[in-house]
């Protein structure tokens, strides 16, 4: 009864797990040289196999990338890998949609993460790896496709779950007393925000740089990565001398930037490009069909106090209306804000889980100092704050609540309680339709395994076979 609470956990951790294994032994790119062991069979799901080293490398790849990795990892990953391949024969048997454009974009994503972890360069990834790119993508386009079936299949399963507010208050009542959580204090945060814009001359200015600096290079007074690592203004590829690998199809990447990148020859320089974040000259460094390395240098026009005060004013005036009650605050915030994550989720800050309710550890120097002196209802007058990457921005802030620190209780917390409620919900479904269909599948597993393993134990014990 005391892990009632946390059995949502569980669940989540299976799916981080999942994750884990495909995301290390689908996109294998670390050469394993020294590797002597012999590899052997763990497991068989129908006509699939999973590997000792799809298992062991996944480990490997956790620990590279700085995740703590549990005493019995090995059957947990083992577990799960027999489930997911469950799961993906299931999503084939009913035909669930997975196009090939959705698992290029997934090996897009997965190899470009790759590659800026080695600096971003697509040389360097190839050289450890000991393949191409397209051999990389090649070798995991089949488990990516099987990782997206199981996903497509476990949503399936789970999408009809839904939960009553009694069995949220059943769920609640069994949580022993002493097991509730401690809760900090609690905020939910709106804004509308304004980004100034720099002024026409100053644009010009910042234009004539650029153009100045591609006549250097171009003139091989420098070269592009060293200018890049002296001047541009994106701190992410500075030290890099401005280079980073791009796809034309990637969501990401400013669709201006794209376009100039990709008119490129090798070794040409773009004149100035304009995108959401400043302005740039590119340089292509090598091209490969949807894909591309590529250098720039990123130059941010400086914006004045005319400009701020200008937003000031707008933002002033829109804060007038709000509180004159003549238009709502989220209507506002559709109309009038310039923050990216306004336009798909609304104007209010959310936490990791999405829900919107922020810690103050979550917020922002700024945000901190601004509500420091609010009261909860209270709208703010427009304040300027550092919003990154050397612009500064305009925002009103709506304090809507303020809770304070508690213990779990279901006044407060039923939104947090339901969601826990409804994820060990969701993982009872997924169990209770794993040990239905085990018997139905042609399942094996190491007898090694299973002497060392006690859940691998139990998925023999349901399905009786043994190698």
């Amino acid at each position: 009864m005391r892990k009632s609470i946390f059995e949502f956990m569980l669940f989540q951790k299976r799916l981080t797990l999942a994750v884990l294994l495909l995301l290390g032994s689908v996109v294998l790119v670390q050469a394993q040289p020294k590797k002597v062991v012999a590899d052997k069979i763990l497991a068989i799901v129908g006509d699939k196999i999973i590997l000792q080293s799809d298992i062991k490398n996944s480990i490997s790849d956790i620990v590279r990338q700085g995740g703590s990795v549990p005493d019995n990892a090995d059957c947990l990953l083992t577990e799960q890998a027999i489930v997911s391949k469950m799961l993906m024969l299931q999503a084939q048997k009913d035909s669930l949609p997975v196009t090939d454009e959705e698992v290029e974009a997934d090996l897009d994503q997965r190899v470009r993460y790759f590659i800026n972890q080695m600096g971003g360069s697509q040389q360097t990834l190839e050289e450890v790896a000991g393949k191409t790119i397209y051999q990389i993508k090649d070798d995991a386009r089949e488990s990516v496709k099987e990782n997206k079936l199981a996903t497509a299949m476990q949503k399936k399963i789970v999408e009809n779950v839904k939960i009553t507010p009694n069995e949220v208050k059943d769920f609640f009542d069994k949580i022993p007393k002493d097991s509730l959580p401690f809760f900090e204090s609690e905020l939910e945060i709106g804004q509308i925000v304004i980004y100034p814009k720099a002024s026409r001359d100053m644009d010009k200015y910042i234009m004539d740089e650029l153009n100045n600096y591609k006549k250097q290079v171009e003139t091989r007074m420098i070269t592009f990565a060293e200018l890049a690592k002296r001047v541009s203004q994106d701190p992410g590829t500075k030290d890099q001398g401005g280079q980073f690998q791009i796809n034309r199809n990637d969501k990401d990447v400013d669709p201006a930037f794209l376009a100039a990148a990709f008119r490129l020859k090798n070794g040409e320089i773009s004149p100035p490009v304009r995108s959401k974040f400043g302005y740039h000259i590119i340089q292509m460094v090598d091209k490969n069909g949807d894909d591309a390395v590529v250098r720039h240098i990123l130059m941010i026009p400086p914006v004045t106090d005319v400009e701020i005060n200008e937003a000031k004013e707008k933002l002033d005036s829109v804060r007038s209306r709000i509180i004159a009650g003549t238009i709502g605050f989220n209507e506002a915030a559709g109309k009038y804000s310039e923050d990216e994550q306004a336009k798909f989720s609304g104007p209010f800050l959310l936490n990791r889980d999405g829900a919107p309710y922020v810690t103050i550890d979550q917020l922002d120097r700024d945000m901190v100092t601004t509500i420091s002196t609010m009261k909860v209802g209270e709208y703010s007058q427009p304040v300027v704050f550092d919003a990154g990457q050397m612009k500064k921005g305009v925002r009103i802030v709506y304090l809507k609540s303020r809770s304070e620190p508690h213990r779990m209780n279901m006044h407060d917390d039923y939104s947090k309680i339901s969601q826990w409620a409804l994820a060990k919900k969701k993982d009872e479904a997924l169990q209770k339709w794993i040990e239905a269909k085990i018997p139905t599948y042609y399942i094996m597993i190491d007898s090694q395994a299973k002497n060392e393993c006690s859940n691998l134990k139990k998925l023999s014990e349901k399905e009786g076979k043994a190698f």
